[in-house]
């Protein structure tokens, strides 16, 4: 029971670090309008603080998960929190929109380390049954940061400006720096460090890159990703201009994306000790393709909003399975570089959403095929990758799971 106890504590912290990513980019969403009339400039700008920010929660991976293998998890990490601080009290006091920009571009890479290193840590810490297991536990928590995200922001700027949005990431930034002195321990000893040399660094990314077991559950759980993150991006207008929902109804759909993918993440712990791991990847693989199936035909034989729902709903439980088991499966034989592992599995689902989000909307803001296409290839893509890549289907652990 302690264990248990222990074991929710911990994971509850590491998914406040791995929160930070999502809350630095959904917090201020509904803010737009206001900060476009605040510095007196075009919605393009303002947009162009998101991709920023994007782009920084993207390159911060590649370049904090290595050195988090070099000096430690703790060092980059307590760096990392007072460099988001800053730059969070730095966005809220911009002169003009350019600065802004700039310093979402430091707030998103700063708080890349937070999911980067949290999950170095996990692999430090267990490896088996145990790190799909506690894996799964830290899926299921993060699964609720979409859900509250938004909702935080929009209550900040229900008795504030925009300027409070950011002020507010910033007293996240002083807790979670805080934490991080107080509560989290350094988890790779000196002795399992690899060297500072870039030459070494870059030919850890080319081990990774080359390593085809790492590449293909990387790959399959990115690309079914990068199917959620096209979702993501059309629904607003599949749901409301299609199906003429309300903006009430569309942030209740919206939800249910993070109990499905707690639901899914939830399977996974209970499969965990009865099946292996690559079977349970398999299982999610498959249910993607069937739900994915039902997805397209749904929205070409233009159905009701019932079946979409289903159909979608079903194929996130499916990505909550896969997420968490494909990290495990493929980081598991990472452990000497479990930080540029974990990156490089960190930005996958970026770089393929990023393909994967404007191909949505070739069709107009009216028609939900394409949606139903780029589901469906995403998921026969993922098991393309499965079959193509990864050949020895045995688990990476077979003494852990044995005993």
């Amino acid at each position: 029971m302690n264990t248990n106890k222990h074991q929710v504590r911990f994971a509850l912290l590491l998914a406040v670090f791995c929160a930070l990513g999502p809350f630095t980019v959904d917090m201020y969403l509904s803010s737009f309008p206001e900060i476009m009339n605040f510095f007196d400039t075009k919605a393009s700008l303002v947009q162009a603080s998101l991709t920023s920010a994007l782009l920084g929660l993207s390159l911060g991976q590649i370049i904090i998960g290595p050195l988090s293998d070099v000096h430690g998890r703790r060092k980059p990490l307590l760096f990392s929190m007072i460099l988001f601080l800053i730059s969070s009290i730095g966005c809220a006091i911009s002169p003009n929109v350019e600065v802004f920009v700039v310093l979402r571009f430091i707030q998103g890479f700063s708080a890349s380390a937070g999911l980067v290193i949290a999950r170095a840590i996990v692999r430090d810490q267990y490896e088996g049954v145990e790190l799909t297991k506690f894996f799964a536990l830290l899926t299921t928590i993060t699964s609720v940061t979409p859900l509250l995200s938004p909702l935080a922001g929009s209550a900040v700027i229900s008795f504030t400006s925009w300027v409070g949005v950011f002020v507010f990431t910033g007293i996240v930034g002083i807790f979670l720096t805080i934490m991080t002195v107080w509560n989290v321990k350094e988890t790779l000893p000196i002795e399992k460090r690899v060297s500072s040399d870039f030459k070494e660094l870059v030919k850890n990314y080319k081990t990774l890159l080359q390593d085809r077991k790492f590449m293909g559950y990387g790959l399959a759980s990115g690309i079914l990703f990068g199917g959620c993150f096209a979702y993501i991006s059309g629904s607003p207008f599949i749901y409301q201009n299609i199906y003429g929902v309300s903006p009430q109804m569309f942030s209740i759909l919206f939800a249910l994306n993070g109990i499905s993918l707690m639901l899914g993440a939830q399977l996974v712990k209970r499969l965990a000790e009865r099946t292996t791991p690559h079977q349970i990847f398999m299982i999610g693989l498959v249910a993607s393709l069937i739900s994915s199936i039902g997805v397209l035909i749904v929205v070409l034989a233009h159905g009701p909003l019932a079946a979409l729902v289903i159909s979608l709903f079903l194929s996130n439980v499916a990505l909550g399975m896969v997420g968490p088991i494909s990290f495990t499966l493929a980081i598991e034989s990472q452990g000497h570089i479990a930080g540029s592992a974990s990156a490089l599995l960190g930005i996958m689902p970026f770089l393929l959403g990023s393909i994967t989000s404007p191909l949505v909307g070739v069709a107009g803001e009216y028609s939900a095929i394409p949606l139903g296409v780029i589901i469906f290839l995403t998921s026969l893509l993922a098991i393309i990758f499965n079959v193509v890549l990864i050949k020895d289907n045995k688990p990476l652990s077979a003494s852990n799971l044995e005993s």
